[in-house]
């Protein structure tokens, strides 16, 4: 984010101009000099200040420190693996979108899997309703919480915080997670504003008053506010499933990435301070991230990965014979899925098709 100190050699060579070294005339020159020497210090230390800032923006968790050695093996074939969530707080700002009812859970939820080289990446989403094995964890605040042989995904998070959200990824795929990357619903509404909206076209009206959401047919340039409509709704489109909030989710996040690739930040610094000031108070992220100079490092590794190059692959699930509302994975299909990204292969087609997600009926709605 910041740049390095420029000699001063070619200013002060076109100050004193061409021909031999010449003593100031006149105090007026000795105070222009001065001026410009001050102007160089202070825009260094105008980038310090922004430096500072936008690491002071960033919450980080410790994750490794509160998991231990109990994980799986860390593969080290070139390949990144991430877990995105997204949490429904209510808590402060976020007291608009609902009721806390007694802690945050994670509403969204993506295995996001870097191949070797960075110019291609899977990600794979996890119904926040699916039926799991949830591994025993230690809460942040040291409570030891207990496993559980049949809870919803998104309990993990609301029982344990971020670590046991990543420990029952872990469990579940055996697949170590990298890195963690947490928004809630002020950050995403705040992050998409800051960077001018986000171009989507849906194919069919969209109306859903539990998320504030009123979309006719056509091409749309959405604001924070009905964004996080759109990844929210689940009654406006499809069967009124969380599966059918998946694919919508799954379209914004092309949409958005498409839109991340366009909005030519680096060529306006206003609009880069702006974006990065946003980001980096809208993000929780694993320590090993929680600093300007990791979340730069981790994007450079991003840059070259267009919308065209993911694959987004929901975890083959099915509905549950004791609560339609639940849903529980398809542990062959799931396996395969798990399997190619331990490897660092692409998904398999026999792996993506045949579960719950593909009668959902939402993918196609936004493009």
């Amino acid at each position: 984010m910041g740049e390095n100190d420029r000699p001063t050699t070619g200013r002060m060579a076109a100050l004193r101009g061409p021909g031999r070294r010449r003593r100031p005339r006149s105090k007026a020159l000795r105070i222009t000099a001065w001026t410009l020497a001050g102007a160089v210090a202070l825009g260094g230390l105008g980038l310090g200040y922004v430096y500072l800032r936008l690491n002071g923006n960033i919450t980080g968790v410790d994750i490794n420190a509160q998991l231990g050695k109990d994980r799986p093996k860390n593969i080290d074939n070139g390949s990144m693996d991430i877990l995105v969530l997204g949490s429904d707080s209510r808590a402060g700002k976020n007291g608009q979108y609902g009721r806390d009812e007694g802690g945050a859970r994670s509403d969204t939820a993506m295995i996001v899997h870097l191949y070797k080289g960075h110019q291609k990446a899977t990600v794979v989403s996890i119904p926040r309703d699916t039926l799991v094995h949830r591994p025993a964890c230690t809460s942040s605040d040291g409570t030891s919480v207990p496993a559980s042989s049949s809870d919803m995904f998104n309990d993990a998070y609301s029982v344990g915080g971020p670590a046991c959200a990543v420990k029952t990824v872990e469990s579940m795929t055996g697949i170590r997670m990298d890195h963690y990357i947490e928004v809630d619903f002020t950050g995403f509404k705040n992050l998409i504003d800051a960077m001018g909206g986000v171009p989507i076209t849906t194919t069919k009206p969209i109306n859903d008053r539990d998320s504030h959401l009123d979309l006719p047919a056509g091409t749309h340039t959405l604001g924070g506010e009905q964004a996080l409509g759109l990844v929210r709704t689940r009654h406006g489109v499809g069967d009124g499933s969380d599966l059918g909030r998946i694919q919508l989710q799954q379209a914004f996040m092309k949409a958005l990435l498409a839109q991340a690739h366009s909005v030519g930040t680096l060529t306006n610094p206003a609009k880069l301070y702006k974006v990065a000031d946003t980001a980096t108070k809208a993000l929780t992220t694993d320590s090993e991230l929680a600093s300007v100079n990791a979340l730069v490092g981790f994007a450079e590794g991003l840059r070259n990965i267009k919308s065209g190059d993911l694959d987004m692959v929901t975890m083959p699930v099915q509905y549950d014979q004791a609560d339609p509302n639940r849903v529980v994975p398809m542990e062959s299909k799931s396996a395969l899925v798990w399997s190619a990204l331990r490897g660092d292969r692409p998904v398999p087609a026999a792996a993506k098709h045949g579960s719950a997600g593909d009668g959902a009926l939402a993918r196609g709605w936004v493009k």
